[in-house]
């Protein structure tokens, strides 16, 4: 099975099974959870080789050494 399909059906069972809950607090806990996720900051996220090309193309860029092809060239897949 494809990720994409996993993904959407995994998401199915949760919406249903969501559904049927009726205890207040256990959806106030998967809430909290939900909003704990949503403020969990991506550059701790992610390896230090990742941090510290972001911050060589930010220096390089700040100092004006980085022409916008040569970053989209370099960083695109993450634009």
């Amino acid at each position: 099975m494809n990720t994409e399909l996993e993904i959407q059906n995994k998401k199915l069972e949760l919406i249903q099974w969501l559904s049927t809950i009726e205890d207040l607090k256990f959806l106030e806990k998967i809430s909290d959870l939900i909003s704990r996720e949503k403020k969990k900051d991506w550059w701790n996220e992610i390896s230090d080789a990742e941090k510290e090309a972001i911050e060589k193309g930010i220096a390089q860029a700040n100092a004006g050494n980085l022409p916008h092809s040569k970053a989209r060239e370099i960083y695109g897949r993450w634009l």
